[in-house]
């Protein structure tokens, strides 16, 4: 799954596009990247406990600096 970080007045913030309501915060870039691998693991195990399908990952990240 892919997933987008965007600075926030307090840190850091991440979400997952193909799941959404999959969010994360952190201080750090490497904070924020923790997290929203944990959220990642911890939502799909949900998802499957409810017997819910797990979407294919459809998202393509491109990131370039200007």
């Amino acid at each position: 799954m892919q997933y987008a970080i965007e600075k926030s007045e307090t840190g850091y913030a991440a979400y997952v596009p193909d799941l959404p309501g999959c969010v994360a915060t952190g201080a750090t870039i490497d904070d924020c990247k923790r997290e929203i691998r944990d959220a990642i693991r911890l939502h799909i195990e949900g998802m499957r406990e409810d017997g819910l399908p797990i979407p294919e990952p459809t998202s393509i990240g491109i990131f370039s600096e200007i």
